[in-house]
């Protein structure tokens, strides 16, 4: 993970260029809306997205008075990515039951819709009820875009009926493809996917930072080793976890295959990673969001990656 001042120094790079929005994590470390706050203030154009704020940890009353402040702060740039998290960090970490995941987040969504649209908040749900409050702060704008995280079909189903948008990660490209086309059959919304990116003069270097990305996520993320093993690699990412429950990270990205990183992220020399990022915008992505993996010094790294999508982001 990098640091408060490395992801800084990162955005100081980027206000000398007109990206169309930069997003900030949170997992267990930093909390991600004082970043997207300072972020705000080093970049002034490019929107500003949270991928993503879990629904667990933060009242929806907490989340739309963070955005207001945020969409203040920022000049009305903010996007509100929301999602579930895992159930490991809502209940190990945060404390908190990973339950019900669906009907939360609609009640989620509505409310914080609710009190942005600056009406008074009466709302009677299963999980939240609130009475006659009103925001004291107007954001800039009453309808502030909300994206959803989703992973499995009930979600991705959810998230084409309330949101703005939605955010995928580690979706094999066929499927991801068929996904979008199948939804967008339903209706329009806009289609982030956060990609593994890594990015080195040597392709090697590169593609084995990415694999050992993406043998960290399927150790540690249930949700995303069941979701791979349905969709063509169950013998990779029991493989895996296997050599994760036994030797841990060390060497478990040995077992992630070619064919896992070629469907999954970009990687490889700036001429291979600017084909790469292609073929998933011409698969449906409207916005690809590349999750930096820096190879060797975090700022040459960064610097490569900038130079290597220059052209997209001017």
């Amino acid at each position: 993970m990098l640091s408060v001042e490395q992801i800084m120094d990162c955005a100081r790079v980027l206000s000398k260029y007109t990206p169309d929005s930069i997003w900030i994590p949170e997992t267990w470390g930093m909390d991600c809306c004082s970043m997207m706050s300072t972020i705000s203030q080093i970049v002034k154009k490019p929107k500003i997205g949270s991928s993503i704020l879990n629904i667990y940890s933060r009242s929806p009353a907490l989340a739309a008075m963070t955005a207001a402040t945020i969409d203040t702060l920022s000049s009305g740039r903010l996007i509100l990515g929301l999602g579930t998290s895992s159930q490991s960090i809502v209940e190990d970490w945060h404390g908190a039951k990973f339950e019900h995941p669906i009907a939360r987040m609609r009640e989620y969504v509505e409310i914080v819709r609710l009190i942005l649209s600056g009406k008074k908040c009466n709302y009677e749900g299963d999980f939240f009820n609130l009475k006659n409050f009103t925001l004291l702060m107007p954001p800039p704008r009453k309808k502030i875009p909300i994206y959803v995280a989703a992973i499995n079909e009930k979600m991705v189903n959810l998230t084409w009926e309330v949101a703005d948008g939605t955010i995928f990660y580690l979706r094999p490209l066929d499927e991801l493809r068929e996904t979008i086309q199948k939804m967008h059959a339903k209706r329009k919304i806009d289609v982030a996917c956060q990609l593994i990116t890594s990015v080195s003069d040597d392709a090697s270097e590169a593609i084995a930072r990415a694999k050992k990305t993406i043998a960290f996520y399927v150790s540690v993320g249930t949700i995303y080793r069941e979701f791979l093993a349905k969709n063509g690699f169950k013998k990779e990412t029991n493989a895996i976890f296997e050599e994760y429950r036994k030797n841990g990270l060390k060497e478990n990205h040995t077992h992630v295959s070619d064919k896992m990183v070629n469907a999954l992220t970009i990687c490889g020399t700036p001429n291979d990673a600017r084909k790469q990022l292609a073929r998933f915008v011409n698969a449906g992505i409207d916005l690809p969001i590349l999750q930096f993996n820096p190879v060797g010094d975090v700022s040459d790294s960064f610097n490569l990656l900038v130079s290597t999508f220059e052209e997209d982001m001017n």
